[in-house]
């Protein structure tokens, strides 16, 4: 797990877990207003990828995991493509020479102790995922089954349904990150 985030050009220390803590719930909240506001604004016509683009920066730029970039190591393990590299032969015509970085794996590769965090942190997100899942079905056949409760919204059924299939979206894309930096203890940092 990285101890800082570069924000608009500012370094922003990441190493205290009360700061991860906040910057998580910040996360929520600003994704909730989003879909408060897009609710609020049309509806869910047309808005709803709009939370599905928030989401993915929100993972790139501070979660990470499956994304590059954000506090979290990226569950793959695998380093991230560089684009627009020449050929090395050209390098080498052009007198450029690029440094070898021997332990550059060691920046992405997972440890054990981090595949077991990892792991666990799923765990936990696909249970509460699971959870989202069946309230939503509960809600479904309550209001199949019985003609009175489908007044008891102010919003028709599929608006509803609709509305928590995009807050579970947003809890599978962002779960796992949020509770690895939820639960991670106070780094220790280089001075």
């Amino acid at each position: 797990m990285r101890a800082e985030i570069v924000l608009l050009g500012k370094r922003l220390d990441m190493a205290s877990q009360e700061r991860r803590r906040v910057l998580v719930v910040a996360i929520y909240a600003l994704l909730a207003a989003l879909m408060a506001v897009l609710w609020q604004w049309t509806h869910w016509r047309g808005t709803g990828a709009y939370m599905f683009w928030a989401a993915m920066l929100v993972c790139r730029l501070f979660l990470g995991g499956y994304y590059t970039g954000g506090l979290v190591k990226p569950f793959n393990g695998k380093a991230p493509r560089q684009l627009g590299m020449p050929p090395p032969l050209l390098l080498l015509k052009l007198r450029i020479y690029q440094p070898v970085l021997t332990g550059d794996e060691a920046l992405y590769r997972n440890d054990e102790r981090e595949l077991e965090q990892r792991d666990h942190a799923h765990y936990l997100a696909f249970q509460t995922i699971g959870v989202s899942v069946a309230l939503m079905a509960f809600l479904a056949s309550m209001r199949m089954l019985s003609p009175r409760l489908q007044g008891w919204m102010a919003m028709p059924a599929d608006q509803l349904y609709y509305g928590l299939s995009l807050g579970i979206l947003m809890l599978f894309l962002t779960l796992p990150q949020a509770i690895l930096l939820w639960t991670e203890p106070d780094m220790e940092t280089l001075d």
